[in-house]
């Protein structure tokens, strides 16, 4: 039974290490997106590709993060709370990062969709390194991001049309904003000072309403065009 308990605790941690609510959107996000393009087992596959994606940059984001997080007293956060340790997680992140270059190869993407899965990981990954810490922080977002649909799009031998590309990215760069309002003091007393914590909390709630319209026009506009 304490065997058990253990294993379903391991379990809980490595899942909320993904940081799930945003690790479910970006693989919901890419399922769909290659639904528009590709056969249904074909656009799981990616999906899967992607969602090992996302562990390795969720993974490795709270193995770098563990010295803040333990001196912010996150008790949220697996590898304060203990329920899981720094070797295991970091031994899940290469292990993670395998299966998600494989996977990719063997899914629909191929070798040019691979390609860009993995500039999008490298990407997320020097963000989580160094560019969260420096005015920079938004570029990440802006290349991960927009790198989706070229992934899909380049595997059946197409181009994404720009309004697709530019709402990725637009989107993903109010999220950005938004996603760091929650923790901003905190990140700006411990040194985190990426684009939103220079810029302060009025500015990056105006700068993601601002994103989050644009986005939103750019879709409109295309749908009207459509019809």
């Amino acid at each position: 039974m304490q065997r058990s308990d253990n294993l379903a605790s391991k379990f809980k941690g490595y899942l909320l290490a993904t940081h799930f609510g945003p690790t479910l959107l970006v693989v919901t996000i890419a399922f769909l997106l290659s639904l528009t393009q590709i056969s249904l087992l074909g656009s799981i596959q990616i999906a899967i590709a992607i969602l090992a994606g996302q562990c390795v940059i969720g993974w490795s984001n709270d193995f770098i993060d563990f010295p803040l997080d333990l001196q912010a007293k996150r008790e949220k956060k697996p590898l304060v709370a203990g329920a899981l340790k720094k070797v295991d997680l970091k031994r899940a992140i290469f292990i993670a990062l395998f299966f998600a270059l494989v996977l990719s190869l063997i899914s629909p993407l191929g070798i040019k969709g691979s390609l860009v899965h993995a500039l999008g990981l490298l990407s997320a990954t020097f963000y989580n390194l160094r560019l969260k810490k420096t005015s920079l922080s938004v570029f990440p977002y802006i290349i991960s991001f927009g790198a989706m649909p070229w992934a899909v799009y380049l595997s059946i031998g197409r181009h994404p049309s720009i309004w697709l590309t530019l709402g990725f990215v637009l989107f993903a760069s109010a999220f950005h904003f938004l996603n760091v309002l929650k923790d901003l003091n905190l990140d700006i007393s411990q040194g985190i000072l990426g684009l939103p914590q220079r810029v302060g909390r009025t500015k990056s709630i105006f700068f993601s309403l601002a994103l989050l319209i644009s986005g939103l026009l750019v879709v409109i506009l295309k749908w009207q065009a459509l019809t």
